[in-house]
């Protein structure tokens, strides 16, 4: 396992043969408060990962014991005037879309509170998975602000307008139990497994045909909404963008000749 650190507050860890990257969010004393250092991180971190083709599948994880990630550092934002509360925004909501972008599949793994932006930076990922400690929620409105890392978005594609408002308009935090019954979470794991659970269905993710989970992924996000004929066309295109390729000849080779396939990844 190597790993490569990005600022103060995140680490980069390429498991294995590196197919699997894990960005940890690595801000203990704060319980991982997203400043404005660590939002650049953040997305520093994302675009080196998004320009690795080695990288299949990204596990997003925290380094703290009992949180995932409060959401935007408050601290910092109490001593800023409206003119740096607008300089920093698109610095934060870089951040999000980073993650929101990155090419391959991502899975977060959750423990503890993930509020606010936190929770945003886990609805920006594919697959959620956490443990029973794990604490979600948007609050935002509680403190005179909206979700502005695409909650109000991300949510209600997750689990329905109506209960996306119920959630937002309230401000409550939902635990383990209930997150998952609602569709907050897509796994609930047995506590403290949530980071190695994440990184073994990631590992699962990374054994397949790197060209064939960017394109499934770039299929998904972009028809996602559209409606069905529209969303046939971008199936379409990412179809015709892997057929040629040379991982579709070695999927179809190794199929037929009985033996684990090695993808060229292009």
């Amino acid at each position: 396992m190597s790993e490569e650190r990005f600022g103060d507050f995140v680490l980069v860890r390429r498991h294995g043969d590196g197919h699997v990257a894990e960005l940890a969010l690595d801000r203990p004393k704060a319980m991982n408060a997203v400043s404005t250092a660590m939002a650049r991180s953040v997305a520093e971190a994302c675009a080196a990962l998004a320009e690795d083709r080695g990288v299949r599948a990204v596990v997003l994880t925290s380094t703290h014991e009992r949180a995932f990630c409060v959401g935007a550092d408050l601290k910092e934002r109490n001593s800023f005037s409206d003119a740096d509360l607008l300089r920093q925004r698109p610095v934060a909501r870089g951040a999000y879309t980073s993650v929101l972008e990155l090419p391959v599949p991502t899975i977060a793994a959750v423990h503890g509170f993930a509020l606010g932006g936190g929770f945003e930076l886990a609805l920006s990922c594919d697959v959620i998975v956490a443990d029973p400690t794990a604490v979600v929620g948007l609050p935002e409105v509680s403190v005179g602000v909206i979700p502005g890392g695409g909650g109000t978005q991300l949510l209600p594609r997750r689990v329905g307008a109506a209960r996306a408002a119920e959630l937002v308009f309230t401000a409550r935090r939902v635990e383990a139990a209930e997150a998952r019954e609602l569709g907050l979470v897509d796994r609930l794991v047995d506590e403290g497994r949530d980071r190695e659970e994440a990184l073994e269905l990631a590992s699962r993710m990374a054994a397949n045909s790197p060209v064939g989970l960017r394109a499934a992924k770039r299929a998904l996000r972009l028809g996602h909404g559209l409606d069905l004929r529209a969303g046939l066309e971008v199936e379409d295109a990412a179809w015709r963008a892997v057929a040629f390729s040379g991982d579709r000849a070695e999927g179809v080779a190794a199929f037929n000749e009985k033996r684990a396939p090695r993808w060229p990844g292009e």
